[in-house]
């Protein structure tokens, strides 16, 4: 995930003072600085927005990504201009701020956030540049070349094509289309693309008949191409067409879909639908849980999610006062995991982790521990031996890859050191809507539960029998616009025996 929205919400408040500080600068230079006031008013405009309301603004990758590349390229170009025999005020806030600054990774990083995006929900990237975000030839430029640097000649086509269109359009640029067709052809070409390779190779020199490169590929392509094409011929004079023996006719066996593919068809919403026999068996109750004693007057609205695993929802099962207070006790602690690196072998953040997440006990704060309570009430399952609330954050990009929450055959002492017993159950609280993408899937059945605010599901991951039950395997989706806030309880097999009995059978 891209780095977590408080931290981001810090550095776009640090981009409003620099520009309120550039403002004040400009007052004491007008004539000199016509350039950089239009730009103080670009951004100052673009913090406005942003500030009023961070959380939305970081929402979009393309914003997140252009924070980033303001502050660590543009904000740089600036100060060269500025350091032009000029007053110090500025440059001296500057100086102070800029530790704080993005660094060259962070800004690959947001970039390549928003290119995993692209990927997972097929957006196009003229969807991406042309819509509600305008992105400039240089940030398509950007990507694209962040994509090259990464050997990704499929992202680098998708990119430089985009900016090659945005300058047919005729959009100002300082980069030129010659740049940008270099490029796009040599990544067209690694693609084994050489016709298309050619044709964009002859607009280069039709732009710019001298350039060395293009010229000598221009060769090289014909020649491959004319290769190919005898291939070709003889291919075609040498295959006589036969019958096949009827042994040779073998029946197609059933293709398995990667689990890659079905986590991503499933977090576009394009899953294996439920049978509508199956379908008509869920339903949505007043749920008491067997007459207990806080629930009889007000029962709480359940909702069937799925059969098999059996998942349910809770509706309206945490206030939005409370999810407020989880979020403030959370936040100091969202701290983003740090990384041993093997190069240099230091500590670094690991920005770009999937989500930061951290515990919070019952004696911290009442709301905690009426929070484990109404777990406890609703599920009729011990909470002394849960695991502490865990409450995580995923900005945009944010993600969590396919996982079990049980402790398997093969890792015997997954959670030994907890004395606890395997993970029973997991309870997960969604406390925001996304504005698109962040479901939780199970890709081994086809179940995507979507992030409504106010509502928590809760499943099984063990059978009676206190075997796990592999179908519930699961992940979550990439955020794509905006912010997910869950926590989640992990209840352990310890304390359970007369809650849940033992089964006989090993898959009941």
């Amino acid at each position: 995930g891209l780095m977590m929205s408080c931290q981001m919400t810090d550095l776009l408040y640090t981009e409003k003072d620099l520009v309120t500080s550039l403002k004040d600068y400009i007052k004491a230079e007008e004539n000199k600085l016509q350039q950089v006031k239009q730009w103080a008013d670009k951004l100052d405009s673009l913090t406005r927005t942003a500030t009023q309301d961070p959380e939305g603004f970081l929402g979009h990758p393309v914003n997140a990504f252009k924070l980033m590349k303001r502050l660590n390229t543009e904000w740089g170009d600036l100060e060269s201009l500025v350091l032009r025999d000029t007053t110090d005020g500025f440059i001296s806030n500057l100086t102070i701020q800029r530790q704080y600054f993005p660094t060259d990774e962070d800004q690959t990083g947001a970039a390549k956030a928003l290119l995993r995006l692209q990927d997972t929900y097929r957006l196009d990237a003229n969807t991406i540049s042309t819509g509600d975000l305008s992105m400039t030839v240089e940030d398509c430029y950007e990507l694209g070349k962040i994509a090259y640097s990464d050997v990704d000649y499929y992202h680098t086509e998708l990119w430089m094509a985009q900016a090659l269109r945005q300058l047919d359009q005729g959009e100002e640029s300082s980069i030129d289309k010659v740049t940008v067709l270099d490029y796009l052809s040599y990544a067209i070409y690694q693609q084994g693309e050489i016709e298309r390779a050619l044709e964009y190779t002859r607009r280069l020199l039709a732009l710019d008949p001298e350039h060395q490169r293009a010229k000598g590929n221009l060769k090289y392509f014909e020649f491959q191409l004319g290769k190919q094409k005898k291939a070709e011929e003889a291919k075609s004079q040498n295959e006589k067409p036969r019958e096949k023996r009827a042994s040779e006719k073998q029946p197609k066996k059933k293709e398995t879909i990667p689990e890659r593919k079905k986590y991503e068809m499933l977090c576009r919403g394009e899953g294996i639908k439920m049978t509508p026999r199956r379908q008509s068996r869920l339903f949505c109750r007043y749920y008491d849980n067997n007459r207990n004693p806080q629930y009889i007057l007000a029962p709480v609205k359940q909702e069937d999610e799925w059969d098999r695993p059996y998942i349910v929802r809770y509706l309206d099962i945490i206030s939005s006062s409370e999810i407020e207070k989880v979020k403030q006790l959370a936040k100091p602690r969202l701290r983003r995991a740090t990384v041993h690196d093997p190069q240099t072998g230091k500590l670094t953040t690991a920005q770009y982790r999937v989500s930061k997440s951290a515990w919070l006990t019952a004696y911290e704060h009442p709301v905690i521990e009426r929070i484990n309570q109404r777990i406890e009430d609703l599920t009729g399952l011990e909470m002394d031996t849960a695991e502490e609330l865990q409450v995580a954050n995923y900005g945009v990009g944010g993600q969590y890859e396919p996982h079990f929450d049980f402790g398997r055959k093969d890792e015997p002492d997954a959670f030994k050191e907890l004395g606890t017993g395997n993970r029973i159950a997991t309870w997960l609280f969604y406390m925001s809507d996304v504005s698109a993408g962040g479901a939780t899937v199970f890709p081994d059945v086809g179940a995507a539960v979507w992030p409504r605010k106010g509502t928590a599901v809760f499943w099984y991951n063990l059978f009676a029998s206190g075997e796990g039950d592999y179908s519930t395997r699961h992940a979550a989706c990439p955020v794509l616009v905006g912010n997910k806030w869950v926590s989640n309880k992990w209840i352990h097999e310890r304390g359970q025996e007369w809650r849940r009995p033992c089964g006989l059978k090993e898959t009941e």
